[in-house]
């Protein structure tokens, strides 16, 4: 058996990894903490009302290009889904679970 196919040594490789690589770590940690809160903020403010991106924007306090990229993410997974229109603008509204 190889030292990468011990679970004893890969366990203590993957450590040393973290320990040498600590600060990268912090950094994506606190990056997915930040992405995660943002996706919270978006279905939070689509949860009751359909909204264009400038509502969800203004109701979240974030750049409108960022929230839409967020929201051409959910469309293509089927998280929302458009559903009408606002004079120029298109509504989302999350699509609701069996």
């Amino acid at each position: 058996m190889t030292d990468a196919a011990n679970p004893r040594s890969r366990g203590e490789y993957l450590k040393k990894l973290r320990e040498e690589h600590s600060e990268t770590v912090k950094r994506t940690q606190a990056l997915l903490r930040d992405q995660k809160q943002f996706q919270q903020q978006i279905c939070q403010a689509i949860r009751e009302n359909k909204r264009t991106v400038p509502e969800i924007a203004a109701a979240i306090n974030q750049p409108a290009h960022e929230v839409l990229w967020y929201l051409a993410v959910y469309k293509k997974y089927g998280i929302v889904v458009e559903d009408g229109m606002c004079d120029d603008y298109v509504q989302y509204k999350l699509v609701k679970e069996a």
